[in-house]
């Protein structure tokens, strides 16, 4: 983040010199183990009886999905649930006629307060009003009534604050963790610009399953080469998917152009809630110094580059991995870290924020 730097959290641990493979389920299994083992164990013991309500923050495409589904993994999904404001208002929004028979409906009707009518709030909901968004009152009591379906699993919510108006509302996120009264807390997210912006360019998306996987920096095991268009192609890993191709999404090639201004704003809204008192933070780097990377991380913990060529002998792909590295928002040439190495550090500020 430009003119800020959140600390590096290591998960080196002495003696450990086994090699995971973090795109396996089962060694990424027995690598949060080996990392965080014992800081698992007391979360694990929490969520017995015990909830939380954790406000990821970040620019888009930081990883929020990525993390929270990784949470899900270790804990389980009857224990983690990840709530995206956005999902959330398409959802009702295209469920409308069904949603008004629910009591969720009446619930929301009781629930919202607003400097605008309940029902002028519906009419911005259906798009019928163009003037102005939907208000972040009208928002926030819809989560507060959603929030009731995760009774007994820990929340992450994905999608608030959107705008800087909206950290105002910072005694409201106190009163939505109050439905169950849970601990809450910021859970920031720093990912340099160049990483986003490469995440985008080379990303692919299996149109069946929709698991995203990116053409240089996380390809599948199995890659083949169209000959004609001279690209090369991968195949979803997915069993169910029967090696389906995975796809680009229009608009990818050009990377963070088309939401540059959007990822500025983000950036705003994450330096002014470090300064917000009052409400635990829980820091997310996913990048480290070049210079730094030894003496915090393993290096399998860094995010390589895949390099692919055809060869013609063999007739099959060749991929060459390499370390990759890019500048961070100061200039500091870096590497970016894994998803799992990132949960790790997730994991371990969790435990010491709930002081377990």
């Amino acid at each position: 983040m430009k003119g800020m730097e959140f600390p590096v959290v290591g998960t080196k641990v002495k003696g450990l010199d086994k090699v995971f493979d973090l795109a396996d389920p089962k060694s990424r299994k027995l690598y949060f183990e080996a990392k965080a083992g014992r800081e698992i164990a007391k979360i694990r013991e929490y969520l017995k009886n015990g909830t939380f309500m954790g406000f990821f923050v970040g620019k888009k495409n930081s990883g929020k999905g990525t993390y929270s589904g990784m949470m899900a993994e270790i804990f389980g999904n009857d224990k983690i649930a990840l709530v995206g404001v956005g999902d959330l208002v398409r959802e009702v929004h295209g469920n409308w006629d069904n949603f008004v028979k629910t009591g969720e409906y009446q619930k929301l009707k009781k629930a919202y307060r607003g400097f605008i009518s309940f029902d002028e709030a519906v009419e911005r909901l259906h798009g019928r009003s163009t003037s102005s968004l939907l208000p972040t009152e009208f928002i926030l009591a819809l989560l507060k009534v959603r929030l009731e379906k995760y009774k007994g699993k820990a929340v992450f919510l994905d999608g608030l604050p959107r705008d800087m108006d909206q950290i105002s509302y910072s005694l409201f996120f106190r009163d939505l963790a109050n439905v169950r009264d849970d601990p809450d807390m910021f859970i920031l997210i720093d990912i340099p610009m160049a990483v986003i912006d490469e995440r985008i360019k080379y990303r692919v998306v299996c149109p069946k399953c929709k698991t995203s996987r990116n053409l240089k920096l996380l390809v599948t095991k199995d890659i083949s080469y169209n000959s004609k268009e001279k690209k090369f192609v991968l195949h979803c890993d997915n069993p169910d998917c029967k090696k389906e191709i995975m796809l680009p999404k229009e608009g990818d090639n050009l990377g963070i152009g088309p939401i540059k201004d959007r990822l500025i704003k983000d950036e705003e809204i994450l330096k002014s809630i470090m300064g917000l008192h009052g409400m635990p933070k829980v820091l997310l780097r996913n990048h480290v110094a070049v210079k730094d990377a030894d003496k915090y991380f393993d290096r399998y913990e860094l995010t390589p580059e895949y390099v692919l060529s055809w060869n013609e002998n063999k007739g099959m792909v060749d991929v060459v991995e390499k370390p990759w590295t890019v500048n961070d928002d100061n200039g500091e040439e870096s590497y970016s870290l894994m998803a799992p190495t990132v949960v790790v550090t997730l994991i371990k500020q969790l435990a010491d924020t709930l002081d377990l």
